[in-house]
C-alpha cells in the first residue's frame, strides 16, 4: 500500500492540553485590567462584553522546544515564552515531529502534532503487488465496500456512527426544547445561563465531531489493513461527489449531509496515497454486471436484476465494477466483474455509546432499552479486528419468476 523506503511526512496526533478551557483566562485578565484603570480615575476603560474570537497558530521545527509533556513556545518579541503543559506525553520522538498547531475546539485547547514517519517496509515476496486492483464504493451504511481479487471482499459497517448522528440530532432538539423559554430574544444580550448553556452546546458538539472522526480513521484503517493481506497495490475508489452537483431549487437532506464524503476520500488517501485511484462511479450501483443491463433501484442491499434474475450485495456489486473502471477516463467497464464470493465483515465505531449489547447510549431514553442487554461479547483484540469468521455470499442466478 505505500512505498518501501523513503519518509511519510503529515501524520497528526491531537493532544490535549491540561488547564482551563481556551478563553477564560484572556477575558478574565482583561476584566481585571480594566476595573484596575477605572478604579484609578480612567473612566475611558470598558470592560469586555464577549470573547475574541481565536484562530490555531503553528508552530515549525526549531521555533518550539518539547520535552516530556510540557511545551515552550515563543511569543511576542521581547516577551518571555510561554510553558504549556500537555494531557498525555506526543507519542513521537521529538526529532521526528516538524510542527505544532494550537487550536482551539468546543472550548478546549488542544495542540495538533505533525511528525514524520518512516513508511512501511515489506518483507521480500509479501509486498502489495501493483498488478492486484481492487474496488472501494462509498456508503453510508457501509462507509467502504471493496472488491478485491480472487474473490475477496470486505464489508464495513457504520450503522454505529449513523445511530451517532441520530442520538445526536434527538439530543440537540430536546436541548432546545429545554431552554427555549428562557431563550434571549434577537439582538438582547444573553444572560449569564444563556452563556452557559452555549458553552454546553458547544462542548457536545465538538465530542460529537472527535467520536464521529475516530470512527472513520477505524474503518479507513481497517480497508487497509485488509488491502495489506491480501497484497492489494492499486485501490479504484469510486467518487461519488457528483451526486452533490444537483441542479438548481433542490435540496439535500440531513443525512446526505451527513455522509461527509469528502472526509471519507481524505482519511483513506492520508493512509494509502500511492495506492488510491479516483474513478468514476457513476451507474455501478444500478447495472446489472451479468447483462449490463440497468435494473429499479433496490430498497434494500440485494441488487435483484429483472432481466437475467442476478442477485447480488449491492455494495459489493458496485465495488465489483469499480475495480474494472480506469481512473480518469469513462464509465465504461472494459474487463469482466469479478463478483466477491468470501466476504470479510468489520465494525467501525466500537468506542460509540450504544454500539455494543453490554454499553447502552446514555442519551437515548430509558423506556426504549428495557429488558435485558443480552449476553456480553467479548472485548476485540487490540488491533480493533472483528473475531467473526469471514462469510460467504451467494450471488446467484434465478430463473424468471422465482423468490
Amino acid at each position: 500500500m505505500s512505498r518501501a523506503g523513503g519518509i511519510r511526512a503529515g501524520h497528526v496526533r491531537r493532544v490535549e492540553l491540561c488547564g482551563c478551557p481556551l478563553g477564560v483566562a484572556p477575558v478574565s485578565d482583561a476584566w481585571f485590567a480594566a476595573a484596575k484603570r477605572r478604579k484609578d480615575g480612567d473612566l475611558s476603560a470598558r470592560f469586555p462584553r464577549r470573547r475574541r474570537g481565536l484562530v490555531p497558530v503553528r508552530w515549525y521545527h526549531g521555533t518550539f522546544t518539547l520535552d516530556g509533556r510540557r511545551l515552550r513556545i515563543p511569543t511576542a518579541r521581547g516577551t518571555a515564552p510561554l510553558w504549556v503543559r500537555l494531557a498525555r506525553e506526543v507519542p513521537y520522538p521529538v526529532e521526528q515531529v516538524r510542527s505544532v498547531t494550537l487550536l482551539c475546539e468546543g472550548g478546549r485547547l488542544f495542540l495538533d502534532v505533525t511528525a514524520e514517519v518512516p513508511v512501511t517496509v515489506y518483507p521480500t515476496g509479501e509486498q502489495p503487488d501493483p498488478g492486484r486492483v481492487a474496488g472501494v464504493d462509498l456508503g453510508i451504511i457501509h462507509p467502504y465496500a471493496v472488491a478485491g481479487p480472487d474473490g475477496e471482499g470486505l464489508l464495513v459497517s457504520g450503522r454505529a456512527i449513523r445511530a451517532e448522528h441520530r442520538m445526536h440530532l434527538a439530543d440537540t432538539k430536546a436541548r432546545r426544547r429545554a431552554v427555549s423559554r428562557r431563550a434571549p430574544k434577537p439582538g438582547q444580550k444573553g444572560s449569564r445561563r444563556w452563556r452557559q448553556y452555549r458553552r454546553r452546546a458547544r462542548l457536545v458538539e465538538g465530542r460529537h465531531r472527535r467520536r464521529v472522526r475516530q470512527a472513520q480513521h477505524e474503518a479507513a484503517r481497517g480497508v487497509v489493513s485488509w488491502a495489506v493481506r491480501q497484497r492489494v497495490g492499486v485501490l479504484h475508489v469510486g467518487d461519488p461527489r457528483g451526486v452533490l452537483d444537483l441542479s438548481a431549487g433542490r435540496r439535500h437532506n440531513l443525512r446526505l449531509r451527513q455522509w461527509q464524503i469528502g472526509r471519507l476520500l481524505r482519511v483513506l488517501t492520508d493512509k494509502a496515497t500511492l495506492a488510491v485511484r479516483l474513478v468514476d462511479e457513476r451507474g455501478t450501483s444500478s447495472t446489472c454486471p451479468a447483462c449490463a443491463r440497468r435494473v429499479p433501484k433496490p430498497r434494500g442491499r440485494t441488487l435483484s436484476c429483472p432481466h437475467c434474475a442476478f442477485s447480488g450485495h449491492r455494495d459489493l456489486v458496485a465495488a465489483a465494477s469499480i475495480a474494472t473502471r480506469t481512473p480518469g477516463g469513462g464509465p465504461t467497464t472494459p474487463t469482466a466483474v469479478v463478483l466477491p464470493q468470501v466476504v470479510t465483515h468489520r465494525r467501525a465505531g466500537r468506542h460509540l455509546p450504544g454500539a455494543g449489547r453490554s454499553r447502552r447510549d446514555p442519551r437515548r431514553p430509558a423506556w426504549v432499552a428495557r429488558g435485558s442487554v443480552g449476553p456480553r461479547r467479548p472485548a476485540p483484540p487490540p488491533g480493533g479486528e472483528s473475531l467473526a469468521h469471514p462469510a460467504r455470499i451467494h450471488n446467484t442466478h434465478r430463473t424468471p419468476g422465482e423468490r
